[in-house]
């Protein structure tokens, strides 16, 4: 099956792995409500807003736009929205986006340990991707 055409399946992670990372990526209950115009975003919600505009993304424009909108905000996207953008980024064929999105988790992560804990969780479909960190594509 095509990594373009099929399904993309990710190995699951366990699930106390991704929990821990959902606690520390969470963030405080002050902050979770977003205002956008009159409405309030959940984290949930943001999430799956996210989740579903990277499953519709058709071309490089619109991944990079969303992209830099998810990480604009003060919080960390969950490995779910990390797993569609790089979904949409291998589907319009930007490998350069795919590397940033790694790039931009570990800028907006608060530590080394949070960021292991995405590629930990995210190395599955990295792998199946091909998508290098940048600290690999510059190992001498």
């Amino acid at each position: 099956m095509s990594v373009l055409t099929g399904a993309i399946r990710v190995a699951a992670a366990s699930s106390g792995a991704r929990a821990m990372l959902m606690k520390r990526a969470a963030v405080p209950a002050a902050m979770q409500a977003r205002s956008y115009s009159a409405h309030h975003e959940t984290y949930e919600e943001f999430n799956d807003r996210y989740v579903k505009f990277f499953e519709g993304v058709e071309d490089q424009f619109e991944a990079q736009r969303g992209l830099n909108n998810a990480f604009a905000q003060d919080l960390v996207p969950s490995p779910e929205v990390i797993e569609s953008a790089l979904k949409a980024a291998r589907r319009v064929n930007d490998f350069s986006l795919a590397v940033r999105i790694f790039e931009g988790i570990k800028a907006k992560t608060d530590n080394d340990s949070q960021y292991k804990q995405y590629l930990d969780v995210l190395k599955p479909l990295r792998e199946e991707l091909g998508v290098p960190l940048k600290e690999e594509l510059y190992s001498s």
